[in-house]
């Protein structure tokens, strides 16, 4: 068994089972996690240029502290020629480095319930053509607007606990599972909640197990892969009062302790990689 300094955190963490190679891309990136310690993830050129693309929202990137987009894609293994799907985009954080990464060989899909998510992503998808005139946006399900067993990595980034809250988790798992082809990826990142913790909490709190997520994924006929630290803190103990909303950016206690919210920064998140067999 492969050892690591005591303090050390794990580049990616070990992998739970491999269906498939994953392509180590070219470069490393260093970040430094909330606990501190530094850690170096493989990241592809495109994905760093994506991540610095000067047409993010200022107060997007700003939030790249807590949640790694270069190298969470990197560990996804996106790369610029896939068809990638990201699911409930919502207000676009992601949208908005996928869709450059995408634009000149690959093809993104930008999926959203119709009402007025979707109505929003549309907005912001039409006010800058030169730089999301590529993306197709669909309605969710995408019933045939998206070919079954076509994209590579399906991605989506904390919409898995309101899929459990709203009840209908095993069915949107399902149609992930027919959208992505042999040998892809579904992608992952939302709100953990200690295995000790009384599932009922799933329902109202915004966190969730990642027994519960990987129970969802494998019902599916997803295999977990690897898992990844990258957006785990420490400082975030999942239990507070008004949910995983307490956080920034929600910050629902308005001012009452947002100094101490704010210092504890974003909730403490799994990062999941499933791979559809081949």
């Amino acid at each position: 068994m492969l050892r690591r300094p005591r303090h050390a955190m794990p580049l990616i963490a070990l992998s739970v089972a491999f269906a498939a190679p994953f392509a180590i891309a070219p470069l490393l990136a260093q970040h430094e996690n909330h606990a501190g310690h530094t850690a170096a993830v493989a990241v592809d050129p495109a994905i760093a240029a994506a991540v610095k693309a000067p047409t993010r929202t200022p107060a997007n990137v700003a939030r790249d502290k807590y949640r790694h987009p270069a190298e969470t894609l990197a560990f996804f293994g996106v790369t610029p020629s896939q068809t990638v799907l990201e699911y409930a985009p919502s207000g676009g954080w992601y949208t908005e480095i996928l869709a450059p990464l995408l634009k000149d060989k690959g093809t993104f899909y930008a999926a959203q319930s119709a009402g007025r998510g979707f109505d929003g992503v549309k907005a912001k998808l039409d006010a800058d053509p030169a730089t999301y005139g590529k993306v197709k946006l669909v309605t969710w399900p995408v019933g045939s607007a998206v070919a079954p067993g076509s994209v590579d990595t399906l991605l989506t980034f904390r919409n898995v606990h309101n899929m459990v809250m709203g009840g209908n988790a095993e069915e949107t798992f399902r149609q992930f599972f027919t959208l992505v082809k042999p040998g892809g990826v579904l992608g992952v990142v939302d709100h953990r909640l200690p295995e000790s913790r009384d599932t009922a909490l799933e329902k109202s709190s915004g966190y969730l197990k990642l027994s519960t997520v990987k129970a969802l994924a494998e019902k599916a006929g997803f295999v977990l892969e690897a898992q990844s630290e990258i957006n785990a803190n420490p400082k975030d103990t999942a239990d507070w009062a008004t949910g995983v909303w307490t956080l920034p950016p929600s910050l629902r206690n308005g001012e009452t302790d947002k100094a101490k919210y704010l210092a504890i920064g974003e909730s403490d998140r799994m990062t999941l990689r499933f791979r559809k067999p081949r």
